[in-house]
């Protein structure tokens, strides 16, 4: 069904209609329709009922549903200079008077083109506005009485005019008339459309909202209430749209932001015996208040919903899945980090994890965890960046029924209980606001908690391992991380490289990850040489989660199964300035011989350097050369 209603007055108009749309190709989006004036309103009415989005007529036909309460939008075909010249020609023509005296009958919406007409000739022609059917004969009559020579009208009056013998022209629209018309309506038609989607999303939302919904105008009378609204409230929708809200929930403190404009947030409100939290935000158009929005939800649901939102997001943290073996690299200095770690977890001291992000502090937190003698006690992980700084100490170290508004009715153990006996990760700890800080300070070094509105303190046993990508000493300078508590976490100090230190490992890796991907994906995918050496001279400023998310995109968007160099570099962005040494000079790092040869040339022969680059001291690389039978030129620098 089209979404356009055209409303012919007459079968002249409807014939000249119908062309004019078959001349757009808007034949799927028009209807037509023939009827005037009182049957051209019962017309609009069934097509507003029907949905249409925008009705095209003319004449009085448009003046009397204009004047009535159908709320489509109305395109009128307007009368031109030109459609009334033509007219006044007619007239001319069938009196044979090159100035007759002429009388022109029409609605008040087709008078105004008229009356600009009339100022600019000499015309001897006179407007007899009309307002109804029931004007007709009153206006014909009055012009009969002014001696006039023709009547230009509509169909209606012509008829009754010629009745009385009086020479007629029928006033008519021009094709161009219809064709601006029926563009502007389809343009009307497509803004409605986007409108009524628009409306649709925001009805959906609303209804499924699992908020309570209201508005309500500036007399405080319902318009909008939603499904939600409807159970936490207790009353239908078709009860409460029109109704007083005061009358639905007398407790609701509408107002006071009617009246000043102020948004209430967080009202704290009882309803039968049910407490809720509201939000009243004032509606506000050209500086007045002109309603107010309402959500309301219900206390308890809030707090089973966080219950469960928190218990999902660290569910993961009770137990520890990684061990060092699973942590990649076989770089000097990566062995010599998990040599450190191996030995940290003999012992129960605070351990502290620096490194860049990316760098896997929270495996190598896990790792020591499942290498200590409390394996098999939980692993708590805690993000102190994630959690809102307002909550962070109820989290940390529990609360008790009642202890703050909205709190578990039946208190909440916090990390450190639930860490009992284990091991508790402490993860971006230099996010930790000051008051958090005091407190753990406190519990460090007592080894009990108090939960938050409790009177007595519960002992506990737990392992603290910390982990920051901040230089907390230089926060501690900065006045923003506390002095006691650094020294406090600060006791085993595990320092994290970054990729680009590691020599050799960024290759091994990335080989490990597109083995991984390729069996995931079902791929057979290889490095090049070329691609290999751009992973070794690449940053990786995002080292090794980077450079994961890097061979597992390759694997995917690969269509070769050889990753070429050229795929790598655009991979990783590397500017075309940067020179790869080209194919046959590329040789892979099968042994340790290659990579020692590989980089004391890049160095120069600098065996002081070349130590450095390898991650080892000059009196192991000279143990290398010797074990390798590697020679190194006496004129080179040493």
């Amino acid at each position: 069904m089209g979404k356009i209603a055209f409303i012919a007055p007459s079968p002249e108009m409807l014939v000249v209609g119908r062309e004019v749309i078959a001349e757009l190709g808007m034949g799927e989006k028009v209807e037509t329709f023939l009827g005037g004036l009182q049957d051209g309103v019962d017309i609009a009415r069934q097509a507003e009922a029907d949905g249409f989005d925008v009705i095209v007529t003319r004449g009085g036909t448009a003046k009397l549903i204009l004047d009535s309460e159908i709320k489509i939008p109305l395109i009128e075909i307007p009368i031109t200079i030109q459609d009334l010249a033509e007219a006044l020609f007619a007239a001319q023509t069938i009196t044979g008077k090159s100035n007759p005296k002429i009388g022109v009958l029409a609605f008040s919406n087709m008078i105004y083109s008229i009356e600009v007409f009339n100022k600019v000739t000499d015309i001897d022609l006179t407007i007899y506005p009309v307002c109804s059917a029931l004007d007709f004969a009153k206006e014909v009559h009055r012009a009969l009485s002014m001696k006039t020579d023709v009547i230009i009208g509509g169909i209606e009056i012509n008829r009754l005019a010629a009745s009385l013998g009086v020479k007629t022209v029928l006033l008519v629209s021009g094709k161009d008339s219809f064709r601006t018309a029926f563009l502007q309506a389809n343009s009307v038609s497509y803004a409605r459309k986007i409108e009524k989607e628009r409306l649709q999303k925001f009805r959906v939302l609303i209804d499924y909202s699992v908020q309570g919904i209201i508005g309500i105008d500036c007399e405080k009378s319902v318009e909008v209430f939603n499904n939600a609204a409807e159970r936490l409230l207790g009353c239908k929708a078709v009860a409460a749209v029109g109704r007083n809200i005061e009358e639905i929930c007398p407790s609701l403190p509408v107002d006071r932001t009617l009246q000043s404009g102020q948004a209430g947030l967080g009202e704290l409100i009882e309803f039968n015996g049910r407490k809720l939290v509201a939000n009243i935000v004032p509606i506000t158009i050209d500086a007045h208040v002109t309603g107010v929005m309402i959500t309301i939800e219900d206390v308890g649901q809030i707090v089973a919903m966080e219950a469960t939102i928190r218990k999902e997001i660290y569910s993961k943290g009770l137990t520890a899945q990684y061990r060092l073996s699973d942590i990649l690299g076989s770089s000097a200095k990566m062995t010599e980090v998990k040599r450190i770690a191996e030995e940290y977890a003999a012992t129960d001291a605070t351990v502290l994890i620096m490194g860049a992000s990316g760098t896997g502090k929270e495996m190598f937190a896990q790792s020591i965890h499942n290498a200590s003698s409390r394996r098999q006690r939980p692993f708590v992980a805690v993000n102190c960046g994630a959690i809102p700084s307002s909550i962070l100490e109820s989290e940390l170290f529990g609360h008790v029924e009642g202890a703050f508004t909205g709190a578990n009715r039946k208190g909440k153990a916090g990390f450190f209980e639930l860490a009992h006996g284990g091991t508790l990760f402490l993860d971006e700890i230099g996010e930790m606001g000051k008051l958090a800080q005091t407190s753990l300070l406190r519990v460090i070094q007592e080894r009990r908690v108090m939960r938050l509105g409790d009177d007595k303190y519960l002992p506990v046993d737990v392992r603290i391992i910390a982990a920051t990508n901040k230089n907390l000493a230089q926060l501690v300078k900065d006045g923003q991380f506390r002095e006691d508590l650094y020294y406090r976490i600060n006791v085993l100090p595990l320092e994290l490289p970054v990729l680009k230190d590691r020599a050799g490992d960024a290759v091994s890796i990335a080989e490990y990850f597109i083995t991984t991907y390729n069996r995931r994906f079902f791929r057979s995918v290889t490095l090049s040489p070329e691609a290999k050496e751009y992973i070794r001279v690449y940053d990786w400023p995002g080292n090794i989660r980077q450079l994961r998310n890097v061979m597992e995109r390759i694997v995917v968007v690969a269509k070769e199964n050889v990753i070429s160099g050229e795929l790598m570099r655009s991979m990783l962005d590397i500017p075309e300035e940067v020179i790869i040494p080209r194919t046959e000079t590329v040789h892979e790092d099968i042994s340790e011989k290659a990579r020692i040869l590989r980089v004391l040339a890049e160095n120069g022969y600098n065996q002081k350097e070349t130590a450095k680059c390898l991650g080892i001291d000059r009196s192991t690389l000279y143990r290398k050369l010797k074990a390798l039978r590697i020679e190194v030129k006496k004129i080179c620098n040493t």
